[in-house]
């Protein structure tokens, strides 16, 4: 369910994605990632949203070049921090989420 979360942040992010010395839009560097996790699942190499991160979207497996994301007029930064980024504000957010469901008090 994260790395599902992940991949759609990144395909609606708007930001930009260096792969192999090409920058590509998001929907493609999410395309390209969906791939890349298929193959590792099938493998049973990834079973967690920091797997996947390491070992499909922080490089290219056939350059070994590190993949950038560039949003806006943010700096370009690697991938896999952009990725860790993402993962800790979607676990903050169902951490919140959680939190708040809990502390509701029932009409009484």
């Amino acid at each position: 369910a994260e790395i599902d979360s992940l991949l759609s942040r990144l395909a609606v992010s708007g930001c930009r994605f260096k792969r192999n010395g090409a920058w590509h839009t998001a929907a493609k560097a999410q395309a390209h990632l969906v791939r890349k996790l298929e193959y590792l699942v099938d493998r049973g190499a990834v079973t967690s949203a920091e797997q996947f991160i390491e070992r499909a979207a922080t490089r290219s497996s056939v350059s070994g070049q590190a993949y950038l994301v560039k949003c806006g007029a943010s700096p370009t930064v690697p991938s896999s921090k952009w990725l860790y980024s993402e993962l800790q504000a979607l676990r903050a957010a169902r951490f919140d989420k959680k939190t708040n469901q809990g502390s509701l008090k029932q009409p009484g």
